[in-house]
């Protein structure tokens, strides 16, 4: 059976040749629709402006834009995305808390969790911008900080009480007999226990805080970020900057999901060796 197992191992490929194949293909693909089946779509008379530009033409747009361009919407947005993904999770861990220590409430948490996850936050954009109001020039947007909150609170407030509902039960027996209550047991024991889920949960939480950040500041009304410089785009006509704003886009929310990877790895060891 090792001897299988061994087998099986040696023959998988490593990770980064996995990558660069699988985003080799999809380049491929889509370099191959551009010119192909989409070649026509959105043209203007000169035969620029497709709606589905080429890999080659988002790169030229890219250098083109520059360094500082994206730098500059990219920490507007990026701000507004780790406000969102900090209040979002401290309100998320708070609620997974309070249906722990008094399980009476854990319906109602779930069911205030529930709620959020159903609302769509395209839909209650506008509803938030007239609360929190319109931001000031240069500043977040608080419709933005708003949504990213709203993106990751279910997520993680699941992720956190799958974890501690998966506590072994004799750990906790052991804190009841030396007299210690509910919350010795959730600081001492569960939370341990949950952080491999939590981790979990924040690795999809991040680029989700991202997204909802781009979506608060479409109704949001910045003058920068990314929700902001997709708009201006689309209204120009600059397809090509469109793609790469969401290209860079989804480079961004990849490296958080990957920076939250890393993290659990790292800050819980264990979770590998229980897998095992």
């Amino acid at each position: 059976m090792s001897e299988l197992l061994i087998s099986t191992d040696s023959r998988r490929l490593p990770a980064w040749l996995t990558a660069t194949v699988g985003v080799s293909t999809t380049v491929g693909i889509w370099w191959l629709l551009a010119e192909t089946v989409f070649a026509s779509v959105g043209r203007r008379p000169d035969g620029s402006g497709g709606a589905i530009p080429t890999p080659l033409e988002v790169v030229q747009q890219l250098w083109l834009d520059g360094f500082e361009f994206y730098a500059r919407n990219a920490g507007v947005t990026l701000l507004e995305a780790s406000l969102g993904f900090a209040y979002g999770n401290l309100l998320a861990l708070a609620f997974a808390a309070i249906a722990l220590i008094v399980p009476k409430l854990e319906n109602l948490t779930t069911q205030i969790a529930v709620i959020t996850y159903c609302i769509p936050i395209v839909a209650i954009g506008p509803i938030v911008r007239l609360v929190v109001g319109a931001p000031g020039s240069g500043e977040p947007a608080g419709a933005a900080i708003v949504l990213a909150a709203l993106s990751v609170f279910f997520t993680t407030m699941v992720g956190a009480l799958t974890g501690v509902k998966q506590t072994d039960r004799r750990m906790l027996d052991v804190v009841s007999a030396f007299g210690g209550g509910a919350w010795q047991r959730l600081v001492k024991v569960q939370l341990l226990s949950a952080l491999p889920s939590i981790f979990a949960a924040f690795k999809i939480a991040a680029p989700a805080a991202f997204l909802g950040a781009i979506l608060g500041e479409y109704v949001g009304g910045p003058d920068l970020g990314f929700g902001p410089a997709m708009v201006n785009a689309q209204q120009s006509l600059e397809i090509a900057r469109v793609w790469g704003v969401a290209l860079v886009s989804g480079l961004i929310a990849g490296a958080g999901y990957a920076l939250f990877g890393f993290m659990g790895k790292v800050l819980t060891p264990w979770a590998k060796v229980s897998a095992r």
